[in-house]
């Protein structure tokens, strides 16, 4: 079960609604996924994902896999997607900012 960390409700929001087990309700890929988060969200709700992504990033610079992993990895695996858990995370910030 992912341990939904209060400080970054947006990435719990994101983890846990958009990209699950059932992702694929929301589309067929990374970009299509987040960006039915985008349009579900308030713009004040995605400024505060791209800022919990930075602080996640930040906070967990020296291990930032093994952190993902515990936070979210009971849902969603970025290696599956081809990506590493930075080169996802810049991603998904990248999709964000949009």
């Amino acid at each position: 079960m992912m341990s939904e960390n209060p400080d970054y409700p947006e990435m719990n929001q994101i983890f846990g609604a958009y990209l699950n087990e059932d992702c694929s309700y929301w589309g067929n890929t990374i970009a299509e996924i987040v960006n039915a988060y985008k349009r579900d969200a308030s713009g004040e709700d995605i400024r505060k994902a791209i800022s919990e992504i930075e602080r996640f990033t930040k906070e967990n610079e020296g291990d930032l896999d093994s952190a993902f992993e515990e936070a979210y990895g009971s849902r969603f695996g970025p290696e599956l997607w081809g990506y590493t858990t930075i080169s996802f995370l810049e991603e998904l910030k990248r999709i964000l900012q949009g």
